[in-house]
């Protein structure tokens, strides 16, 4: 009895030695990113141009990318967790999006090359840390579209909210808005101990620390969606897993001085809308593009938001599409 409680403890030990070794080297190899070598060859096979660059804000360096002359509007993307600025590569050397905008990308805190697991989990601070490649950094030309994809919709959403002067249009994916409306899973807690900490992919090590106060900092956010007064296009699948679909019912009641609410559930799709339906991801950013426009001219009102669906003027629409 003695060696088989002997050989299970080995064994234990052994499986344990093993898990160690395969998460250090899932760190090496899997980061959901790309240097910045790696970026550029990407565009470059595309017979495209990206520029690079890096700039200090809150004690840590900020990596982003840009791409695009085109001086009537401009795209600023915002990744999700785990994930990068090389997220959007696909969209950001899409010759549609090209021909009308400028675009702009970045790794946000504890992301990339943006101090990779070192997780920044104020939402406010985060956008304190990027918004400078819009409002010092570069001339961006408006109108100014914010894409974000999955928790970078809630900064997309704090960005507005804190500078309702940069922005003109929303576009949010697979948005977790609501506090407590989204999965979490029931070892996040356990990767934030010391004890395991230092094991887990530095990825994952931001995005867990990030889920894990979520709940708090959209909570501190529900007295300021009023401040966000520009046109917005909210895209989830239906059988979205990790960001709960009542998500949706948030966004048409907290969405209240918006001139234009398009509310789109995809059907047979969950979480990762950007890889599976690009097609309409980008038709909505072009979208937007005109919306803004009309906005600025004063052509969109606010008769036509998530309270009243029968306005011919402005579209705010709940639906499903195949």
């Amino acid at each position: 009895m003695k060696k088989v409680g002997r050989f299970l403890l080995r064994l234990l030990i052994v499986l344990l030695l093993i898990l160690i070794i395969s998460l250090l080297v899932l760190d090496r190899f899997i980061q959901f990113r790309m240097d910045d070598g790696q970026y550029a060859t990407y565009f470059y096979q595309k017979g495209l141009t990206p520029h690079i660059s890096y700039y200090s804000s809150h004690n840590r360096e900020i990596r982003y990318a840009s791409i695009g002359k085109d001086t009537s509007a401009t795209v600023f993307f915002i990744h999700g967790a785990p994930s990068s600025l090389s997220y959007y590569r696909d969209y950001m050397s899409d010759s549609t999006l090209l021909s009308r905008a400028s675009m702009y990308a970045v790794d946000r805190p504890g992301y990339g090359y943006s101090g990779l697991g070192k997780p920044e989990p104020s939402i406010e601070t985060q956008v304190q840390c990027i918004v400078p490649v819009l409002d010092s950094l570069n001339k961006v030309h408006h109108p100014l579209i914010i894409v974000g994809a999955s928790y970078g919709s809630s900064i997309a959403c704090r960005l507005v909210m804190d500078h309702p002067e940069l922005a003109d249009g929303l576009v949010i994916i697979a948005p977790p808005l609501a506090p407590g409306e989204e999965k979490v899973f029931w070892f996040s807690p356990l990767v934030e101990s010391p004890v395991l900490n230092w094991i887990v992919p530095r990825m994952l090590q931001s995005a867990n620390t990030e889920k894990l106060h979520h709940r708090e900092e959209l909570t501190k956010m529900l007295p300021l969606w009023k401040n966000i007064k520009i046109p917005v296009i909210y895209m989830q699948g239906a059988d979205d897993g990790l960001v709960y679909t009542t998500n949706a019912d948030f966004a048409r009641k907290h969405f209240t001085n918006v001139p234009y609410l398009n509310i789109e559930m995809i059907k047979n799709r969950g979480h990762l809308l950007a890889f599976v339906e690009k097609d309409k991801i980008r038709n909505a950013i072009v979208q937007m593009i005109d919306l803004a426009n009309k906005n600025i001219a004063g052509q969109l009102n606010m008769k036509g938001n998530a309270s009243n669906l029968d306005n011919a003027a402005t579209k705010s629409a709940l639906s499903v599409t195949h």
